[in-house]
């Protein structure tokens, strides 16, 4: 029988690479005139719902892949938004020293920023309690779930070298499809540079794109964003607890020894959910680059015996085309729920477990807990309005300054 070609493939898009390259991403498209291809990870928990264990496998993987090149302590970076859960969770496996993820919400105290070229969002902020938290280690391990040029991990290392040199540097990545004209020109540049810089990934390939792509996107008719149901689904919020000298992920740094409590933190959080669940699938949803906390209470619920599956918002629009073989068949666009001038909308696409109805738990930090976020176009508003109940849990933001005071103090006994 003849499989019939995805939409992306009718556009002249082809993914080559090893066996694993089509298992660990599945081809998208998106409406920007800079990169109008998106490459959908199985894996990461973002565009599409995935089972927690297989999130937290193939990061144990890309880990154990980063082990077999460093030798030591290290500190373990990871990009906002996208990679800052399977960072953490690199960071876990390894043991690393310290995790720190850039973030795109303004902070009190920033000590560092930079940015990226093909990104939506381009700003990178880094927003550690301590800056000497990026020197906890000479080996500096930076995190993304795919590496497409290599110019923004070099980018990123050279701002992250002047604010703290480190002997080397490792990239990890889920997939890496660097033409081989990039991986060269990376090489000499990190070489003119004095940098010593190694890539390691799960699967790698290339991504062969056609002439005039963008244009050709930007003319293709697209499935509306935000389905409505047969009837308006309800909203719970449950305020659930988080101590607070424990970070609630990478945004302020993450040390080593935060690493057991945060498991017991987590599983209380989903104590605190589980009876208001009933015996319908989970899809848990985190916000935006708060990955890692969402990840860990979806496995909690796991062992409390839910059927469980894992994703977030994220800033990025995308194309939605409801066909066969299309990854992002479903989506949303609503206000964000914080106040952001320069990019005031967010998505989540697909939101659904083969069919199923489904218990939406969406998981919130509290700057997020806000009246954008009931309002009309609000997340929680264009949910509902698919039929979906949801239950949101708000966990306290780890605050900078908080934060900080408690590592000082726990470092002057």
């Amino acid at each position: 029988m003849t499989v019939p070609a995805t939409l992306c493939e009718n556009l002249g898009m082809r993914l080559r690479g090893d066996a694993h390259l089509t298992t660990l991403v599945r081809p998208g498209l998106r409406r920007n005139p800079r990169r109008a291809h998106l490459l959908v990870s199985t894996v990461l928990g973002k565009h599409l719902p995935a089972d927690p264990a297989e999130v937290r496998a193939a990061a144990d993987r890309l880990a154990d892949r980063v082990a077999e090149v460093v030798d030591g302590p290290c500190v373990v970076f990871g990009f906002a938004e996208t990679a800052t859960g399977l960072g953490h969770c690199v960071a876990a496996r390894l043991g690393a020293a310290v995790y720190l993820q850039s973030t795109r919400r303004p902070g009190a105290v920033v000590y560092g920023e930079f940015t990226e070229g093909h990104s939506h969002a381009t700003s990178h902020l880094l927003q550690p309690s301590s800056p000497d938290l990026l020197a906890a280690a000479d080996t500096l391990v930076l995190v993304d779930d795919e590496i497409s040029t290599g110019a923004t991990a070099l980018d990123s290392i050279r701002a992250l070298h002047a604010l703290a040199p480190h002997r080397r540097y490792v990239v990890a990545s889920l997939v890496d499809v660097r033409p081989q004209a990039h991986r060269a020109e990376i090489g000499r540049r990190a070489t003119e540079a004095g940098l010593e810089i190694e890539f390691v990934a799960l699967a790698s390939g290339t991504v062969e794109l056609p002439e005039g792509l963008p244009a050709r996107v930007a003319e293709l008719p697209a499935t509306g964003f935000n389905p409505h149901g047969s009837a308006r689904g309800t909203v719970e919020v449950l305020h659930a607890p988080w101590p607070q000298d424990l970070p609630d992920g990478g945004r302020h740094g993450a040390l080593a020894a935060d690493q057991p409590r945060y498991a017991a933190a987590a599983d209380a959080v989903a104590a605190a959910a589980a009876p208001h669940l009933d015996d319908r699938p989970v899809i848990v949803i985190g916000h935006e680059e708060l990955m890692y906390l969402p990840l860990c209470v979806a496995e909690a619920l796991v062992r409390r015996g839910a059927a469980v599956r894992f994703q977030t918002t994220t800033r990025s629009p995308a194309l939605v085309r409801d066909e066969p073989g299309y990854p992002l068949r479903r989506g949303f666009e609503f206000g964000a729920p914080e106040d952001d001038p320069d990019a005031p909308l967010r998505y989540l696409y697909n939101a659904v477990w083969d069919g199923a109805d489904a218990r939406l738990v969406f998981v919130a930090d509290s700057p997020a807990d806000t009246e954008r976020l009931r309002a009309p176009g609000g997340l929680l508003d264009v949910l509902t309005a698919a039929g979906h109940d949801v239950l949101v849990l708000v966990v306290p933001a780890s605050d900078q300054a908080v934060l900080a005071a408690a590592r000082a103090a726990v470092a002057a006994r």
